[in-house]
């Protein structure tokens, strides 16, 4: 396993990992890669498959323009996004990496292949560029989710020259390296980072990612309004949060749900977001880890936070090494139900749990989001996406709850239900993954009410 917590985790810009992240990655790696672009004269991007289907929905075409700006989701200001591609759009012209400017614009350069797919993968992308003299460079990109990208040709696992401390394929081989270290995972998840970077930059770097997804939850907790995209959806979280009281017991558990329920809002509104995996399913880990830092009396909070995102990121790995997280690919189950499972072990490893019980909660946390479909009503990351964070959250306290009051022993590893997730997603229905030919998208085209 050669990937990285930062990996997992990146600060980026929603609505979509896969359809906003990946894509304005995609864009501008192709420009670097493409060397002096002195005499380009045009560029033509061709979407394909769910980027086609879904990609108006999800910003994808204003994405791989602000690739082709040269903007990262990191970096770029999502206050100025709409004011600076209105005015591209106006001027019909487009400065690739902010330097050589070329005639462009949008209806005529980028190219929807609703019925086609490229073959690696659901969310391919065709850049093609056009050079003085007629010569063309041309390349396929997969944005296979997560924010991760791949060329054509590449292997999603590149070797890596740095040797893992403890490297692992499989939950079987990382529990097998506790049992012979006395490791816990989130041990041997610091020991793999200080193969490339030192403690001061890791511990640095998470808690980068932590202020970032608090400041996501605040951010959303506070904002009231409607949602872009035109099916008028309603922020509700900060209204609900304005209204909450303790009357009855569940009550702290709603808020977990309202925590989740902001960083889906914003991420649904194109705002700066921890990818945790996927933006789709953002707000399940910011919200658990904050039910966590303020609810569970936690002795040492800073080294808590490690610990849970050291571990979520150890189930993410897995997760992408041996199924996906891509909803294009295995539908929800590998975002929603992926980001439960991270949730429930970074719990149980923040409270003090062992290594077996760890595993046992993100398998229960995956087992019950099998199947779990990605049918976004209008290509939206809104519904059901925003409600279905809120209450994979509750679902990854309650899987961290049983398996703390276990002693790690369970009937299905883990290592079996994601192979049963990547199995279901295999078997699943096209229209069902991230294409809104199906399911829950259908209901505002012509599903009769009941």
């Amino acid at each position: 396993m050669n990937l990285s917590l930062f990996d997992l985790f990146k600060i980026g810009i929603g609505p979509s990992s896969s359809h906003t992240v990946g894509p304005m990655v995609a864009a501008r790696r192709f420009l670097l890669e493409a060397g002096s672009l002195e005499d380009v004269t045009g560029i033509e991007v061709a979407l394909y498959g769910s980027l086609a289907l879904t990609g108006k929905g999800h910003a994808t075409d204003k994405a791989v323009i602000l690739g082709l700006l040269g903007e990262t989701p990191e970096g770029v200001d999502t206050s100025q996004v709409e004011a600076r591609l209105a005015a591209g759009e106006a001027s019909g012209t487009l400065a690739l990496l902010g330097r050589q400017s070329i005639p462009f614009r949008a209806a005529n350069h980028l190219k929807w292949h609703q019925r086609e797919t490229l073959p690696g993968h659901p969310n391919g992308l065709r850049f093609m560029l056009k050079r003085s003299g007629g010569t063309v460079h041309e390349r396929n990109f997969y944005s296979v989710g997560g924010g991760f990208v791949v060329a054509e040709g590449e292997s999603r696992f590149p070797e890596t020259a740095t040797p893992m401390e403890y490297p692992f394929d499989t939950m079987a081989e990382l529990l097998n390296h506790g049992r012979t270290s006395g490791l816990s995972v989130s041990q041997m998840l610091r020991a793999n980072e200080l193969s490339s970077r030192t403690e001061a930059q890791l511990d640095s770097g998470i808690a980068r990612l932590w202020q970032t997804m608090e400041t996501c939850i605040d951010h959303g907790l506070s904002q009231n309004g409607l949602l872009p995209g035109g099916l008028e959806v309603k922020r509700r979280a900060a209204h609900l949060w304005a209204q909450r009281a303790h009357n009855y017991p569940h009550d702290e558990l709603f808020q977990v749900s309202l925590y989740a329920m902001a960083v889906n809002e914003e991420n649904a509104a194109g705002g700066r977001v921890v990818t945790a995996p996927t933006n789709g399913a953002a707000g399940i880990i910011p919200a658990v880890l904050r039910y966590y830092a303020r609810e569970c009396h936690a002795i040492d909070p800073v080294k808590g936070v490690q610990d849970f995102l050291l571990t979520a990121a150890a189930i993410g790995m897995l997760c992408k090494r041996n199924a996906s997280l891509s909803g294009a690919e295995i539908g929800c189950q590998g975002e929603v139900g992926v980001a439960c499972a991270m949730a429930a072990a970074g719990l149980v490893a923040a409270l003090g749990g062992t290594n077996e019980q760890i595993e046992n909660a993100a398998e229960i946390g995956i087992e019950h989001h099998l199947g779990l479909t990605c049918d976004p009503i209008g290509g939206l990351v809104q519904i059901p996406c925003i409600e279905r964070n809120g209450m994979g959250a509750i679902k990854a306290i309650t899987a961290a709850s049983l398996a703390l009051k276990g002693d790690g022993t369970h009937f299905v590893s883990l290592d079996a239900v994601i192979e049963t997730m990547r199995r279901t997603g295999a078997d699943m229905h096209r229209k069902y993954k991230e294409t809104s030919l199906g399911g829950l998208a259908l209901i505002p085209v012509n599903l009769p009410a009941c």
